[in-house]
């Protein structure tokens, strides 16, 4: 299987219950809630998303021709001088559950990494992924009801934590909506996390700090 990736780099997990630990990053083109173009926006279940992953020119993006190639990119891009014997890598996209599969993730294990996937949840993933957090996006069935961490951008219309509340996650966590609203949206966050102390509040820390 060919792999279309937007950009492939390394830096800190800004998110969830990974913030602050080093890991590359490898983000796939295309998702199916959204074309990632500005005029299908409108009509997209995540209108908020602030992601690129159209195409395959950011930096480190490419197509790769089979999972050995774009396994040996991702080993590439963690620092030689980053001594560690377990390396950490996270799929993300756009939606990569639409290309992640088996021949990568034994490929990437095989490269002693710890798979972390971030998933809006609405596609079957392979086994063998280490670490899975599903960010729901609109109110479609989930296909991917357990794991890790659920991470819900909040608030989204009609779209009640409530209903995730008892699925089989160890960390629930509310990320408050970074749009125009974003101050509204964090008191929002935080008072729902005070009043439902099984969710934790979860800060985009990467953008806090400025950093990739």
């Amino acid at each position: 299987m060919a792999y279309a990736v937007k950009e492939l780099f390394y830096s800190l997990q800004g998110e969830g219950a990974n913030t602050g630990r080093a890991a590359v990053f490898c983000r796939f083109a295309g998702c199916n809630l959204w074309s990632g173009r500005e005029h299908d926006r409108i009509q997209a279940p995540c209108d908020f998303c602030d992601t690129d992953f159209v195409g395959v020119d950011g930096d480190g993006g490419a197509k790769f021709s089979d999972a050995e190639q774009l396994a040996d990119a991702v080993e590439q891009m963690w620092p030689v001088q980053a001594v560690s014997t377990l390396r950490f890598v996270v799929l993300t996209g756009g939606e990569p559950g639409l290309q992640v599969d088996r021949a990568l993730v034994d490929a990437l294990r095989k490269r002693r990494f710890e798979i972390a996937i971030e998933t809006n949840g609405t596609v079957a993933l392979p086994q063998g992924i280490h670490w899975v957090t599903v960010s729901p996006k609109g109110d479609g069935p989930l296909a991917v009801n357990e794991g890790d961490e659920l991470k819900l951008v909040y608030p989204q219309a009609g779209l009640d934590p409530a209903r995730f509340a008892e699925l089989p996650f160890d960390h629930l966590y509310l990320q408050p909506k970074d749009d125009a609203e974003r101050e509204r949206n964090i008191e929002l966050a935080v008072e729902y996390c005070r009043l439902h102390p099984n969710w934790r509040l979860s800060l985009q820390t990467h953008k806090l700090l400025g950093i990739r």
